[in-house]
């Protein structure tokens, strides 16, 4: 295997090495990214169920009042104004989810999933915990989910507490086996956004290929340019050397002396090429005499 050979293999394996510790940061970083910015999609989500809660609350509820004596109207409850406008965005983006998930709800399609009923029972379990955040597979592709408790407010326990204390219109609707119960400031569900990691990994996969594809071509330069520098600064001297030197092992002393020129450790060789080669011919012709 000649020189040239083995430290293009050398060069290639560190050049392999340094790329695979690239692209693992890289990639890491990456779906760091992607992650954050899916959350920040989920932030958004959250505070715009946040604000339609709010807004149902300040502005909604008080226009309906008058009618609460005869219809119980859910569009007076925030959590329902919240849901039903995230339902509508579902219909055309059904990636996107945002759910009140109760563990006992009065409207049977807020119950909670079993695995948020799991996150339910964690905000119980501490209930310092102010936001969970993770990722799961769904039918659609894996998403991430951002999750808050519920807890039960005064205004809450004013339709959640006892069925004898709650709204005769709100019982006429829904009955008086769900929804009750709820103690003050228990949490009793969790707001939950999900938000599609689809899109975002994609977006991280296209630029890790980018930056992959021009570290290797970097990579692919520079070895080309180690190679020319080495061909014309070590190999070809030194293959003229071996030639020079195989001529005059043979005993031809006609052929031209070694190259003085190139690199300095190059150079110390030749002028000893070319000293030993003298003292050759001296002593060579000391023994013909």
């Amino acid at each position: 295997m000649n020189l040239l050979v083995r430290i293009n293999l050398a060069l290639t394996a560190a050049f392999a090495l340094a790329a695979a510790g690239v692209g693992a940061t890289c990639y890491a970083v990456l779906q760091a990214n992607a992650k954050r910015e899916a959350l920040r999609e989920a932030g958004l989500m959250m505070d715009s169920a946040l604000s339609m809660r709010a807004y149902t609350s300040e502005e909604i509820v008080p226009l309906l009042n008058g009618q609460m004596a005869h219809e119980f109207l859910p569009q007076s409850v925030p959590s329902y104004a919240a849901t039903q406008n995230f339902l509508k965005l579902r219909e055309h983006h059904p990636e996107y989810a945002y759910r009140e998930a109760t563990l006992n709800p009065t409207n049977l399609r807020d119950r909670a999933a079993d695995w948020e009923a799991d996150l339910v029972q964690q905000f119980r379990n501490e209930p310092h915990e102010s936001e969970i955040v993770g990722e799961r597979d769904t039918p659609l592709g894996r998403a991430l989910y951002l999750a808050r408790p519920i807890r039960a407010e005064s205004q809450c326990l004013a339709c959640h507490s006892l069925p004898t204390e709650a709204p005769a219109t709100l019982l006429a609707r829904y009955g008086g086996n769900n929804g009750f119960g709820w103690q003050p400031h228990e949490v009793v569900g969790a707001q939950i956004v999900s938000v599609p990691m689809a899109a975002a990994s994609a977006s991280a996969a296209r630029i890790f290929r980018g930056v992959m594809l021009s570290i290797a071509g970097i990579l692919a330069a520079a070895l080309g340019v180690v190679n020319v520098v080495l061909y014309y600064a070590v190999v070809r001297p030194v293959r003229r050397m071996a030639r020079i030197a195989a001529e005059v092992s043979l005993g031809n002393f006609a052929v031209g002396e070694f190259p003085a020129r190139g690199s300095s450790e190059l150079l110390d060789l030749a002028r000893s090429f070319n000293r030993m080669r003298t003292s050759l011919v001296k002593a060579l012709r000391m023994l013909g005499d």
